[in-house]
């Protein structure tokens, strides 16, 4: 189970964001922070296979790596302050929808749709959207989806194929470069929580038809 460690634990990597720290520390983050993440990835996984079998067993392909990549950013430091899961066909950078859990000092993040998307198929669902408005809408549109997420998310496009203008009317999401949703929740509130577990399969289940009707454009 996630505890108060795991928040004391990046709350210090925070103000602590280089090597020496964090390799004084490793016992700490793979017992405080590793292990219980991991755990609570695989208690969620045969639920998500039970929807779609494509998603791996493997809770430690579905994690991300702590360690920034910092080849191409000005921020230089080399870890995360959070832990990333993602849970989609074919791996966690799979440009299929998926579903998205971050856990950070603070803040349990849960999340999913369509995160990486390349223009040949976002092209694809933008024309299932514009042929299926009436069910789209009815997914994006619904009060358990809208109490749980508010908005759907994404970077929006200036510009539109002008057979989606009429779609356009109905919705502006048609623009949408990425279509996702994310839920910040306090992490306070799960330390030794079975109810963690509970919440985040509550949010991914809001969440499926959303992932169903998008894996039907490609």
């Amino acid at each position: 189970m996630i505890t108060k460690a795991y928040t004391k634990f990046f709350q210090e990597l925070e103000l602590n964001n280089h090597k020496e720290w964090f390799h004084a520390n490793k016992k700490r983050y793979e017992n405080e922070v590793r292990i219980p993440f991991l755990n609570l990835l695989s208690e969620l996984i045969p639920m998500l296979r039970e929807w779609d079998s494509r998603i791996f067993e493997d809770e430690k392909k579905a994690m991300f790596r702590i360690n920034r990549d910092v080849r191409f950013s000005k921020d230089k430091t080399p870890y995360h302050t959070l832990l990333k899961a993602g849970f989609s066909p074919n791996g966690k950078k799979s440009m299929l929808p998926g579903y998205y859990l971050g856990i950070s000092a603070n803040t349990v993040h849960v999340g999913g749709g369509l995160f990486n998307v390349k223009p040949p198929e976002l092209k694809l669902v933008r024309r299932h959207i514009a042929e299926n408005v009436d069910e789209f809408l009815n997914i994006v549109n619904n009060k358990n989806f809208k109490n749980a997420f508010e908005e759907v998310k994404g970077e929006t496009s200036k510009r539109i194929d002008k057979s989606l203008e009429i779609t356009a009317e109905r919705t502006d999401l048609i623009y949408k470069k990425q279509i996702y949703v994310m839920a910040n929740l306090p992490l306070s509130e799960y330390y030794n929580s079975e109810n963690l577990k509970d919440t985040i399969g509550s949010h991914f289940k809001t969440i499926k038809p959303l992932n169903e009707f998008l894996n039907s454009a490609f």
